[in-house]
């Protein structure tokens, strides 16, 4: 056996911990409870169980690539380093005064977030550079080691330095940070001119506070989870999945841990476009539903829609503009609170309301049975009749139907005099029309029409409910790969090695400077493909080239993908060309008589991705077989129905599960509702259609 071949992907949550083994035979996969407190033990037990199932000894392991939550949750829960800034004088309270944006325009009562550090944790430098990024003042080194020394006074762990427009000129922040390791070895430096080296000082000063606040805990729990590893055995390289939905080295990974925020959604992400690819779909609505969070992304000609700024840690029901954000590359999608462990309760409106606090792994939803008292989502379908109580995440948990029905009476039924059923159907219900909300709000800013679009549900909780937010959102068809519960740690398996380089250099297409252009994507490439390098020396490297840019006067940019020739060889008209393209697709219009400006220019360096196997065609060829039937509550017409139960690893290609019915595996449960039927594909996808299996038509 090649050890080289086999791969371990293994994405840590905040309710399970998944691990799937590639490259011994056919492909092996576990759910394992998250261990908050010491998150490696999980990823051991897990890896221990894939071995032990496969047939390999943990030592013939060639590859492991990980996702983890655990950046955004320290984020999250404020359980980062003692941390501080040194920024420049008149900018200290950035980071507090945000912008000026009310994300809820007409709360009177409207409480911003409170920043990340507190203000005797900031401190200033009478240091300046100007927007073209020139020296104004220089840079005391008195000022600097007077600083130093109430910094190693206070006992700080970790650094950030963010100065005014170092993203033109780093060289004032690259001084005052070799200044603090000279004086103290040990301290923990992030530096924004590396970290996000773009304009907009509030999301730029953000970002490398949030990366030097996580760095401390990441490099600490990355190098235990290495020593782990390596006592039992494995002595391959480990990498990281980051938020870009590629994958980076554990150095990397180590320094810039704030990319690695949004690293598991982004794995789903990657492991959707595969799907996508091999199906030849071309407007796809990812769907990951975990147990914390719902995670809704579009993916069009089979990649996912990528942004540069994002926000976590929302204090307002993950509401836009109510949290922190941070400006570095990532997949752009729509998280909500939303998971099987989401918790509900009725508010003063009387109102089923649930999420975004989540029962997690630990106490986990009342039907657990280890402590948890409140309903969550998984309560929820339980008593709905979706999951089997005897042989849920394969049998390996065995769920309370008493402590769940208790549960749903005690904070939902008794609240709105209903009994556990009706409380169970009005949670489920609110918790599908938030998810179908999010996704067409999300559809529409993107200028998209979901019903011509493909769903692919993954995640341990999404095919649970997948066949009802296609009934809500109009969408006709829905995949559920094989693997559905473990998608993400797979979609690790998938990504290539890639990196992101961007830089802020401010112009206008009156003042063009082709051979500025080229000198700065030339450079920005090499560093991409650096970062690359430290993962695989040998592989081929693709670039991709971006820029952002605007009508003058505008206060945000739009991106827009140029290939390696227009790149290399910049042109003023090509450049208004592709910009006037793709600004009329978002708007409907151009603006006539105004100068456009370019903002930020990326270059993305990446392996190729792994090619996705052709699709066999198939065709319906008979019903499949079903092993029982129990009853299932179908919300369209509010009542329970007798829905057939079918063993997934019993469809053959072609066969077909009509709905009502359920389809069981170890990972996950696909619900098939009365007006869709299911068929397997010829790639073991299940695909859930609106009525076409059953009237013989071809899929």
């Amino acid at each position: 056996m090649d050890s080289s071949k086999i791969r371990l992907g293994v994405d840590i949550g905040g309710t399970f911990t998944d691990v799937v083994l590639e490259g011994a035979g056919a492909p092996t996969s576990t759910k394992v409870l998250t261990t908050h407190a010491a998150p490696e033990d999980a990823i051991i037990e897990g890896l221990l169980r894939v071995c032990a199932t496969a047939g390999v000894t943990p030592g013939q392991i060639g590859q492991i690539i990980h996702g983890t939550t655990l950046a955004t949750n320290a984020l999250i829960e404020r359980r980062g380093a003692k941390t501080a800034l040194i920024t420049t004088e008149g900018f200290r309270d950035v980071i507090e005064m945000r912008s000026e944006s009310r994300f809820e325009q007409y709360d009177l009562n409207l409480t911003l977030p409170e920043p990340l550090l507190p203000r005797q944790c900031r401190f200033t430098l009478s240091e300046r550079v100007n927007a073209r990024g020139r020296v104004m003042i220089p840079l005391d080194r008195a000022e600097v080691d007077a600083v130093a020394d109430r910094i190693a006074e206070a006992g700080f762990a970790s650094v950030a330095i963010g100065l005014i427009h170092s993203y033109l000129n780093p060289d004032h922040e690259r001084t005052v940070r070799d200044v603090l390791l000279d004086r103290l070895p040990d301290l923990s430096v992030s530096i924004s001119s590396e970290v996000s080296p773009q304009m907009r000082e509030y999301e730029r000063f953000n970002t490398v506070v949030a990366n030097a606040y996580i760095k401390p805990l990441m490099a600490s729990y990355l190098g235990r989870l290495e020593a782990r590893l390596r006592s039992e055995g494995v002595g391959c390289r480990i990498f990281l999945m980051h938020s870009g939905g590629g994958i980076i080295s554990l150095r990397s990974a180590a320094d810039f841990p704030v990319r690695l925020v949004e690293s598991g959604p982004a794995g789903g992400a990657v492991f959707a476009a595969h799907i996508a690819a091999r199906h030849g779909l071309d407007k796809v609505l990812s769907f990951d539903m975990g147990g914390t969070t719902a995670k809704i992304c579009l993916i069009k000609n089979q990649s996912p829609k990528s942004s540069r700024v994002f926000e976590v840690a929302r204090s307002y029901r993950f509401k836009k503009g109510s949290g922190m954000p941070i400006s570095i590359p990532v997949i752009d999608m729509v998280e909500i609170g939303a998971g099987g462990g989401s918790l509900a309760h009725v508010d003063v409106m009387r109102q089923i309301r649930v999420g975004p606090e989540s029962a997690g792994s630990e106490p986990g939803p009342a039907c657990y049975g280890r402590g948890g008292t409140r309903p969550a989502v998984t309560d929820a379908d339980l008593v709905l009749g979706r999951l089997d109580a005897a042989n849920f995440a394969g049998g390996s948990i065995r769920l309370d139907m008493a402590a769940a029905q208790a549960a749903l009476a005690a904070d939902i039924g008794t609240p709105l005099q209903t009994d556990a059923v009706e409380a169970a159907f009005g949670l489920a219900e609110v918790v599908d029309e938030n998810m179908a909300n999010a996704a067409r709000v999300h559809a529409v800013e993107n200028g998209e029409d979901l019903a011509e679009y493909t769903m692919i549900a993954f995640g341990g909780a999404a095919p649970l409910h997948a066949g009802r937010l296609c009934e809500k959102l109009g969408i006709a068809r829905c995949l559920v790969p094989p693997g559905a519960g473990v998608g993400s740690a797979i979609g690790f398996l998938r990504a290539p090695f890639s990196f992101e380089s961007n830089r802020s250099v401010y112009m206008r297409l009156s003042d063009f400077a082709p051979d500025t252009i080229r000198a700065l994507l030339s450079e920005l490439q090499a560093e991409a493909e650096g970062f690359v390098r430290t993962c695989d020396e040998t592989a081929p490297i693709r670039s991709a080239f971006k820029v952002y840019m605007r009508y003058s006067g505008q206060g945000w940019e739009i991106p827009i993908d140029l290939t390696e020739a227009q790149a290399m060889h910049p042109d003023a008209a090509v450049f208004q060309q592709v910009f006037e393209t793709e600004y009329t697709k978002l708007f409907g219009r151009t603006v006539a008589g105004m100068d456009i400006e370019i903002t930020v220019w990326a270059v993305n360096a990446t392996t190729p991705p792994q090619a996705a196997a052709p699709l066999d065609p198939y065709n319906p060829t008979g019903s499949a077989v079903s092993e029982a039937t129990r009853q299932m509550f179908e919300p369209a017409t509010g009542r329970f129905v007798q829905a057939r139960i079918v063993a997934r690893d019993t469809m053959t290609t072609g066969q077909v599960a009509q709905g009502p019915a359920i389809i069981t595996e170890t990972e996950t449960t696909i619900v098939v509702p009365d007006s869709r039927d299911a068929i397997r594909a010829s790639d073991g996808c299940i695909e859930i259609v609106a009525e076409p299996a059953r009237t013989g038509e071809t899929p």
